[in-house]
């Protein structure tokens, strides 16, 4: 399976938001909503979130994933002189648990490692990602309620091991 990465575009907003929702529709139907609140819901998180990225990582680099020439996913990464923070990275749900987000973090440590920079993140403490980002060598440097900031260095674990 090839995949590729490439910049993200202003046209890619309708697939940001078709990538936003196939990470939230699990927690939905405990809301009992109709279609319309929910999509209403949904749009305002989104927007939301969109904002908050390019309020707080104004710098970041926004890339689409593409399996086979077609968008499965997006990255965002915001790299400074101390590190490089992974902001987001989504996958939409046809193709979870095949391996592609630990093909695309590999890829990204491996950056990180030729630079011998650090890559931080957080991740929801429910969130199964937190497993792999383990696997890889990250390890957990703090948390709060929801959750958990981990840290991965160049020094400690090469990519892929």
């Amino acid at each position: 399976m090839l995949l590729t990465t490439r910049p993200a575009l202003p046209e890619d907003k309708d697939f940001f938001f078709h990538l936003y929702v196939g990470t939230r529709e699990q927690e939905l139907p405990a809301f009992g909503w109709n279609d319309q609140q929910k999509q209403a819901f949904l749009q305002m998180q989104f927007n939301a979130q969109q904002r908050w990225y390019e309020t707080a990582y104004p710098q970041a680099e926004w890339r689409i994933v593409m399996l086979e020439g077609k968008p499965v996913g997006r990255t965002i990464v915001d790299r400074g002189e101390a590190g490089a923070t992974l902001v987001d990275i989504a996958l939409i749900p046809e193709t979870r648990g095949a391996g592609l987000g630990t093909r695309l973090m590999q890829e990204l440590l491996e950056r990180c490692h030729a630079e011998a920079i650090p890559m931080r993140l957080q991740v929801l403490k429910t969130n199964p990602a937190q497993r792999l980002y383990q696997r890889l060598g990250f390890r957990t440097v703090g948390e709060d309620q929801l959750y958990l900031q981990m840290e991965w260095r160049p020094s400690e674990i090469k990519p892929g091991n």
